[in-house]
């Protein structure tokens, strides 16, 4: 067994998409049966998946670029803001009672920001939650073919380790790939 994390191959067009493709709505009764298919799905395919995403991003990024760059820059300064806040209560409020009108206009002025963001950071969501939307899907309604669940076998046994098999043990998803 290994311990290294491998990258699993791109799987081609014509099996991700095209000619020897197979597609199914799933049984929603079955929950069960459903995640396993997304979970082996999402082991068998990930390089796709995570190419599709890639290039669903940067279409969202080109179509509406300022949009997207303004997006990106509001969430990570919010990001910011809280891992500050969070990461020094005390120099916060000491400031705050120190400083109270100018701590009303930060307050005000990070309102205003937010709402005049909220626009490019929908863009910027959008742009991350459409490619989940469209792995989610395609991992629902896609067959699983032999060579997949051979595949998902040889993760499940532990002979090699992949990022996203890694992704769904974290999430608790392995024992559900098992069958």
């Amino acid at each position: 067994m290994s311990n290294e994390v491998e990258i699993a191959p791109l799987r081609s067009l014509s099996d991700f998409l095209l000619e020897s493709a197979r597609f199914q709505i799933p049984n929603v009764k079955d929950l069960d049966k459903w995640s396993n298919r997304v979970c082996s799905n999402l082991l068998y395919y990930q390089t796709n998946y995570f190419f599709m995403a890639v290039v669903v991003f940067l279409i969202v990024g080109l179509v509406h670029p300022i949009k997207m760059i303004c997006g990106i820059l509001a969430v990570g300064a919010v990001f910011g803001l809280f891992c500050y806040v969070t990461n020094s209560k005390r120099s916060a409020t000491k400031f705050k009672r120190d400083h109270p009108v100018l701590s009303l206009l930060v307050i005000f002025s990070g309102g205003y920001f937010v709402v005049y963001m909220l626009g490019s950071v929908l863009i910027f969501l959008f742009g991350i939650m459409l490619p989940v939307v469209l792995i989610f899907i395609h991992s629902s309604l896609r067959l699983r073919s032999i060579r997949n669940k051979l595949t998902n076998k040889i993760e499940t046994i532990g002979f090699k380790k992949t990022p996203m098999g890694l992704f769904l043990e974290a999430l608790g998803q392995e024992s559900s790939i098992t069958s």
